[in-house]
C-alpha cells in the first residue's frame, strides 16, 4: 500500500509512520511538483486540507484521504471532486482543548490578567479569586471534541449544558438543545464555548442580536471557526457591556491584519490558533486504525458526510 503524505511536518509523520507500518511504502515531500508527481500513483493521502485541497485542484483524487485537522473546509470548496471517501481527525484532540479552556476559565475566574496590571503598577493586589464551582458553561457543538470537553469540566462542579444540531440526551451534559434554541440558552450561562464546525447553519450566528442576550458577566470563547462570529457586533457588544469578556482562539482571516478591530478591543485576548494543536504521534496511531479498517472494509472513524461538511 503506498500513502501519499502532505504535511509542513512531513518528516516527523513519515519516520512514525514508517516505524508503525514498516510494510506501507511511504512517499512525501516539502516540494509541491514533487507531491503532484507522487499523488498521481498514490491511493491514500494522508495530510494537511490546504495542501491536499492543492492537488485535488491539480486533478489527482485518492481513494481515501484521511485529514490531520478536525476541520476540513478546503476541501470542501465547490468545484473540487468528492469522490473519495474523506476522515477529519477525531479523539486526538479533547485533552489538549480541554487543558485550554481551563486555563482561560480559571484565569477568569482569578483574574490573572488584571493581577499582572497590578504587579505591573506595583499594586499589592490581594483581591477574592473566584471558582468554577457551580459555573454554568454552554458547549455549543456537542461533537468528539465537545463530548470531551465537558467530560473534564464536570470534575470542577461546572453545570455543563449542550446545543446540537437537534436537542438530544447526551451524558454528562445537564441537557443538550437544539441549534434553534441558542438565543433562548445563553443568557443564563457564565461561559458560551463556540466548538462548531465551519457550515452554511453556523456563519455569522454570533452577531449582535444573540451578544445583547448573553449575561453581561459572562466570557464567550470561540475555538470553533472564525466565521461564526460577526467580527463588528463582538466588539461593539464588549463595548457596550453585553458581556464581560471574550477569548478568541479563530478568526476568519489568519494571520489576523494588522488593522483589524481584534487587536485593539476592549476585553479581547487573542490565541493566535494555539488551542488544539495535532499531536503527530496520536495522529498515526489514528490513521493506523483508520488504515486497518480501510483495508478490511470496517467503518472509518471520522469519516466525512460531504452533504453535510463535517
Amino acid at each position: 500500500m503506498r500513502v501519499l503524505i502532505a504535511e509542513h511536518d512531513y518528516p516527523i509523520y513519515t519516520q512514525l509512520l514508517r516505524k508503525a507500518a514498516p510494510d506501507l511504502e511511504v512517499l512525501s515531500s516539502g516540494d509541491s511538483a514533487e507531491l503532484s508527481r507522487m499523488a498521481a500513483d498514490c491511493p491514500v493521502w494522508l495530510g494537511q486540507p490546504d495542501l491536499l485541497a492543492n492537488l485535488l485542484r491539480q486533478g489527482h483524487s485518492p481513494q481515501w484521504l484521511q485529514s490531520t485537522w478536525a476541520g476540513i473546509t478546503p476541501l470542501l470548496v465547490e468545484g473540487l471532486s468528492r469522490d473519495y471517501r474523506l476522515t477529519r481527525a477525531v479523539g486526538i484532540f479533547g485533552q489538549v482543548m480541554a487543558e485550554y479552556l481551563l486555563t482561560y476559565m480559571l484565569g477568569h475566574e482569578r483574574e490573572v490578567l488584571a493581577r499582572l496590571m497590578s504587579q505591573v503598577e506595583r499594586k499589592w493586589d490581594n483581591r477574592a479569586g473566584q471558582s468554577l464551582a457551580g459555573r454554568k458553561v454552554l458547549i455549543v457543538g456537542t461533537g468528539d471534541i465537545g463530548q470531551r470537553v465537558a467530560e473534564f469540566l464536570v470534575p470542577f462542579g461546572v453545570q455543563v449544558h449542550g446545543v446540537a444540531t437537534a436537542a438530544r440526551v447526551q451524558e454528562p451534559f445537564v441537557e443538550v438543545s437544539a441549534l434553534s434554541d441558542l438565543a433562548e440558552k445563553v443568557g443564563d450561562m457564565d461561559y458560551v464555548i463556540n466548538l462548531l464546525p465551519d457550515t452554511l447553519q453556523t456563519h455569522d450566528l454570533y452577531d449582535a442580536k444573540l451578544f445583547a442576550r448573553f449575561k453581561p458577566s459572562a466570557l464567550f470563547i470561540n475555538v470553533g471557526r472564525g466565521v461564526a462570529v460577526v467580527d463588528a457586533d463582538l466588539v461593539e457588544a464588549l463595548k457596550e457591556g453585553h458581556l464581560t469578556g471574550a477569548v478568541i482562539d479563530v478568526c476568519r482571516q489568519e494571520p489576523l491584519p494588522q488593522r483589524h478591530p481584534f487587536w485593539t478591543a476592549y476585553g479581547l485576548l487573542l490565541t493566535g490558533h494555539s488551542s488544539a494543536p495535532t499531536s503527530p504521534v496520536a495522529m498515526t496511531r489514528l490513521f493506523i486504525d483508520n488504515l486497518k479498517a480501510f483495508q478490511t472494509g470496517e467503518p472509518l472513524r471520522g469519516e466525512v458526510d460531504f452533504a453535510k461538511g463535517y
